[in-house]
Formats: structure tokens, sequence, C-alpha cells
């Protein structure tokens, strides 16, 4: 049994045919080579082709992720403008309803400012309309031109706080009067009065001319009293005496008279003051000149109250107190041609 194997193995070496040596091609090997070689590059190239597909595979997968989270938050900004847009509208609707809102409130506003300042002009109008017939009534009754200047003053203050283009006209018509107004030479009559009523005053304590001739005749009696027959002589021809009085000489007047004298002066003094205050210009010198004459003819001229007073009197006949005063008439036309407009 164990001869066998040895039996088995000798036997092909003698067995076998002698097989003849064949000579190796080298194109087939290098065919085979390079058939293995482009299997190896087609089987890499399939490896790295599908290494390559799932790395695109992933990319893709990533970005479509990618892309799926922007298009979701896209969405939700999309959403979310689509609710601050509605916002915005309804905020826009609402500005919208408080605009016609206001702009009603504003019309009813700028109406019933009209109404107001309507009647607020009406009111002005009224205001400076008695103003004006004030100072009219004060220059035709009074003659009183500063009463007559301080209302028309007032009434273009009163105009220039509304300054409204509409009473330019009216302000250039009160303008011009006062200007004429202004122009109207000053009398100052309280002045003049408060003269006349220090001389009404004075007035008793001016000698006469009368006491002036009773002393000069006293003396040469005084002289002559030493003579007893003389003086008797002198009282017998003093008792009856007619004489005539030349201009230039003193009227002797008893007691009696000289009170009535005085009270005539008086009451000239008095008449020329009235005068004075309704610029009677005629009057006035007319009293004024009885007064002056009085004072020559009857009582004492050396006498420094005397002089004073005739001195006084002539300063107060030169006075002009009848002065022409203008009227208001452009002011008041030109208000009623305002309301005749509106």
């Amino acid at each position: 049994m164990s001869d066998t194997p040895e039996t088995s193995s000798a036997l092909p070496a003698a067995a076998l045919p002698a097989v003849p040596h064949a000579r190796i091609q080298p194109l087939p090997l290098v065919a085979l080579l390079v058939a293995v070689l482009a299997l190896a590059a087609a089987a890499w190239s399939w490896s790295d082709g599908r290494e390559r597909i799932r790395d695109l595979k992933t990319e893709l997968g990533r970005r479509l992720a990618e892309s799926g989270k922007d298009v979701s938050e896209t969405r939700l900004l999309a959403r979310n403008a689509d609710d601050a847009m509605r916002q915005v509208g309804e905020k826009v609707a609402h500005i919208e309803g408080q605009m016609a809102t206001s702009q009603q409130q504003q019309l009813a506003l700028e109406a019933l400012y009209k109404d107001l300042a309507q009647g607020r002009d009406q009111w002005t109008l009224a205001e400076i309309e008695q103003v004006l017939l004030t100072a009219a009534q004060q220059l035709q009754l009074a003659g009183n031109v500063k009463a007559a200047i301080i209302a028309l003053e007032g009434a273009d203050t009163r105009l220039q706080r509304v300054n409204k283009p509409q009473f330019t006209v009216l302000r250039r018509a009160i303008a011009a009067d006062l200007a004429n107004l202004r122009a109207v030479p000053s009398l100052d009559e309280v002045g003049a009065s408060a003269r006349i009523e220090a001389l009404v005053a004075r007035h008793a304590g001016w000698p006469l001319a009368s006491a002036q001739g009773s002393e000069t005749a006293l003396a040469p009696r005084r002289a002559s009293a030493t003579n007893l027959g003389q003086e008797l002589w002198t009282e017998l021809k003093r008792i009856v005496q007619i004489r005539r009085l030349e201009s230039n000489e003193a009227v002797l007047l008893p007691p009696d008279q000289a009170y009535f004298l005085r009270e005539n002066l008086r009451l000239r003094l008095l008449s020329a003051r009235l005068a004075l205050l309704a610029q009677d210009q005629a009057g006035f010198q007319a009293d004024l000149r009885a007064v002056s004459e009085m004072l020559e003819r009857y009582f004492n001229t050396r006498d420094a109250g005397v002089a004073a007073a005739l001195k006084e009197v002539k300063r107060l006949s030169g006075l002009q107190i009848a002065i022409r005063l203008p009227g208001i008439d452009a002011s008041l036309a030109a208000l009623d041609a305002y309301k005749g407009n509106h």
C-alpha cells in the first residue's frame, strides 16, 4: 500500500509524452496587458465616476435641502411681507379716513373762520363808524380838534391791529384827515380862559380915576386951611361946579356908581370868556375893547395893576379864536364806500 504512491509518481514522468517546446508570442501579451490596463482604467473610471456621482448626489441633496430651506424662508418672508402689506394697507386706509375727516373738519373750520372774520370785520366797521361820528360831532359842535385827533388815531390803531388789505383805502382817508387836523393852529382856550378869570379876580382892587382927582383936590384945601374965610369960600364953590370934561380928564363918580362900574367891567370880562369858549371872534374882541376903554376912562392908568391889566387885555385881543376847522368827510366817505362794496 505504501509503494503505490511512489509508483504512481514515477509513472507520469515516464509515461507522459514529450511536449514540444512552443515559442511565446509578444503581441498577445501586449494586447492582454493593454486589455488589463484598459479594464483597470475602466474600473477606476467607473469607481471614480461612481464616487463623483455620489458626491454630486450628496451636493445636490444638500443644495436641494438648502434651496428648500431658502424656499421656506422665502415663503415665510413672503407671508410676513403679505402680513406687513396688509397692516400697511389697513394703516393707509385708517390714515386716509383720518385725512378725509381732517379735511372735512378743516373745511368746517374755514367756513367758521370766514363767518367769524366777516362778523369781526362788521364789528370793527361798527366801532370805526362810531368813532368817526364822535370825532365829527366834536368838530362841529364843540370845535374840539384834540378830541377829534385822538378819535381818529384810535380808529387808525384799531385798523392797524386788524391788518387787512381791504381797509387800506379807509386808513389812507383817515391819515389825510389827521394831517389836516394836525395842521390847524392850536389855541390854548383853557389858558386864555384862566387869564380872563385872573382879570376878573383882580378887578376889585384897581383904583378909580375919580379917587385920584379927589386926592389932588384935597391937597390945596389942606394948604389953605389956615384961613377960615378962604376955606368957607372954597367949600361954597365946591358945592356946585359946572365943568367941561375933556377926553383926557378923569370922570368923577360917586361910590354907588363906582360899584356898578366895577360890576359892568366884570360882566364884560365874563362875556369875553363866553365868547372865547364859543369861538365868537367879533364878540370876544368887542368885549375886550369895551374893557380896555373902561380901564382907560374910569380907572387910574398910572397904577401898576391897571397898567398890567391893560397890557393883558391887549394881548388877549390879539388872539385868533375863530379858527376854520376842517372836517373828516374823506374818512366818512371811505367808510360809506367800503360798506357799499361789502
